[in-house]
């Protein structure tokens, strides 16, 4: 008998008590991503009035505590007291994303991050002349804060400083829309193969943020089980012919080797031992995974105990991008997982907003309780429904930074999913970088760094 999703809800709830803030503590923000049960299906006035507190809340807050972000409101005529109605909140001041790849090296690195800061820094004792950005990121989480990142092909890192109460925030949000999606599949009892870095040896924000998913299932294996660092990430997608870069190459290719090995041989026992799967993480990893069956002739049949939840990394090679359609039909057709059990999510560093496709139509729907979508024109206008723009977002959750951001992403958004009957709006399924824009996101700095030792 299939558990009613209140009860479902219920268990997740009881697994990540550690994540949720005391009741008697909640903020507008806590309301707005803890109080729904299920944020695609919360009703659209319901949400919008947890959203619009929640907003307002964490722009007071930054408009006060964070000089830098005061600054700028104050440089585009905007203060707290201007936004009193849900139809203001176009009216907040959005940050562009490459504000936060903008940055200095060593010691001003320290100040820089403190700066983009809202409230008061804990003390961060940073040792060393010139600290690399790992001493200074090691040196920050030591004093209790989450500072991690993503990055562009070309190297440059995109760094957040988050406090504990956001980041745990963002991962309570990425499983708790990831599980909405998936139900009623998700049970604690799943094996789980975590196709990232392990989070607890790396400041990736991709990998780090999955560190919930050791919490909600019970026995998880990560695909990339060493220390990933800033060094690593840059050696190998920017390259270098000296002896370090040739070093991180020949070890990552070592490694390498042994991912789809791995991940064949725990398919093979898990699929003996009648377990329930569950795949998350980079899809490019798992379509090497099922084109090495396909070459081997094994196909498995996880149809009634298998799911898969992808995030980013869908090109294959520099000049080739993977479809969604191909790589669901293909899971299917080797793995045996059912195509409405293949989901994905689109998020990013800078917010904490999890966007999972719907099963029905695999288009991708808003968290729209304490996540305001927003598509701009040319020149940062607001779009209706229906028009292609640059996606950008107002992130009710974030206590420690702004997160009210432009994004480098093309998208178009509509204002109901064309086949599901969830209320809230959606992007449509393939998001895009805008003209000019390089390739970044949860996964493609991981795609660039193991992609080419795994096959195509």
């Amino acid at each position: 008998m299939t558990i009613s999703f209140n009860e479902y809800i219920k268990k997740f709830d009881n697994l990540v008590q550690d994540y949720i803030p005391p009741r008697n503590n909640w903020t507008p923000a806590d309301q707005a991503v803890y109080q729904p049960k299920n944020y695609f299906t919360i009703q659209i006035k319901e949400a919008q009035e947890l959203k619009f507190k929640a907003i307002k809340y964490q722009f007071k807050r930054h408009f006060k505590q964070n000089r830098m972000y005061h600054g700028f409101c104050k440089e585009m005529k905007i203060t707290d007291n201007d936004i009193k109605s849900y139809e203001d909140l176009e009216k907040i001041p959005l940050i562009p994303g490459e504000f936060y790849k903008d940055y200095p090296t060593g010691r001003d690195f320290a100040l820089w991050l403190a700066n983009l800061f809202t409230g008061e820094i804990p003390q961060v004792k940073i040792t060393g002349k010139n600290p690399s950005f790992d001493d200074v990121i090691n040196s920050f989480n030591s004093s209790g804060l989450v500072v991690s990142y993503s990055s562009g092909t070309s190297g440059r890192h995109t760094f957040i400083p988050r406090d504990k109460r956001t980041f745990l925030m963002s991962e309570y949000a990425i499983a708790k829309a990831a599980l909405s999606m998936a139900y009623p599949i998700w049970e604690y009892d799943m094996h789980g193969y975590l196709l990232m870095p392990n989070p607890f040896k790396t400041n990736i924000y991709a990998g780090k943020v999955c560190t919930i998913y050791y919490d909600v299932i019970k026995n998880v294996k990560a695909a990339i089980d060493r220390e990933i660092n800033t060094d690593v990430i840059k050696l190998s997608m920017v390259g270098g012919d000296g002896l370090k870069s040739k070093l991180v190459k020949s070890a990552l290719a070592r490694m390498n080797k042994k991912i789809i090995n791995n991940i064949i041989k725990w398919l093979e026992k898990n699929n003996k031992e009648k377990n329930k799967i569950v795949f998350a993480g980079a899809p490019f990893i798992l379509h090497a995974v099922t084109n090495k069956l396909k070459e081997m002739g094994k196909t498995f049949d996880f149809s009634d105990r298998g799911a898969v939840l992808t995030g980013g990394g869908w090109k294959i090679h520099e000049d080739k991008r993977m479809p969604h359609d191909d790589f669901r039909k293909q899971v299917k057709e080797i793995i045996g997982i059912r195509e409405e059990h293949c989901l994905d999510a689109y998020g990013m560093v800078e917010g904490n907003g999890w966007m999972v496709n719907c099963p029905e139509g695999h288009y991708l729907h808003i968290p729209y309780s304490y996540y305001h979508p927003l598509v701009l024109d040319d020149e940062f206008k607001p779009v209706g429904y229906n028009e292609w723009g640059r996606f950008a977002f107002l992130d009710g959750s974030t206590y420690s930074y702004p997160a009210f951001i432009i994004s480098g992403d093309k998208v178009r958004m509509l204002e109901h999913c064309p086949v599901c009957d969830r209320p809230g709006p959606v992007l449509e399924p393939e998001v895009s970088r805008a003209t000019g824009k390089e390739m970044r996101g949860c996964a493609e700095e991981l795609r660039r760094m193991i992609s080419a030792d795994l096959g195509g």
